[in-house]
Parts: structure tokens; sequence; C-alpha cells
């Protein structure tokens, strides 16, 4: 993690992880594989940019529109936009990848 980037875990149960990440501008969660298949639900506006192997994506986020992922995705995840992003990230675990 970089930036002042945080996250806290609200609910770890064998069936699911349900984490809060919160991303200044400019901040980034660090290069992670995801295990599970997982949800992001967006509590706050904002651009996020996504650096993997096969590239550079950025998606504009907005308040409750989720977006779903397989396992397996890596990358690394930061904020380019100029707001604080606040998102929830739903790991399936009985969806391993």
């Amino acid at each position: 993690m970089s930036g002042g980037t945080s996250h806290v875990v609200l609910i770890d149960r064998e069936e699911v992880r349900v984490t809060e990440w919160r991303l200044p501008p400019g901040a980034a969660t660090g290069h992670h594989r995801h295990d599970f298949d997982y949800l992001v639900v967006p509590m706050t506006e904002g651009l996020l940019r996504s650096v993997s192997a096969s590239g550079e994506s950025e998606i504009l986020i907005s308040p409750g529109r989720p977006y779903f992922r397989k396992a397996g995705v890596t990358h690394d995840v930061s904020n380019a936009g100029k707001s604080l992003i606040v998102f929830l990230e739903i790991e399936l675990k009985d969806r391993p990848g």
C-alpha cells in the first residue's frame, strides 16, 4: 500500500470477507492477486487506474454501482482522481480461483 491507503476488514467469515478500502488521490493498493471471485461496491465517485501484466486501464466508479471480477486477477489499483475514493471489496471465499 502507498500514499495513505488504508483498509479495514469489516466481515471475515468462512464464506465471505468484506473489506473497506480508502485511497486518497495518487494512493495505490500495491500489487496483489485475488484468490477469490469478488465484487467491488463504490461508496464514492472517482477514477480508478489498474495496472496489470496485460496493460493499464481506468474505470470511472459511482456510488452503489458495483462490478464483479473473477479470481486470479493480479494488479495494482490506484486513485487517478482528485478526491478520496472509498469502496467495499466483497470476496466470495467459496469461489476460489
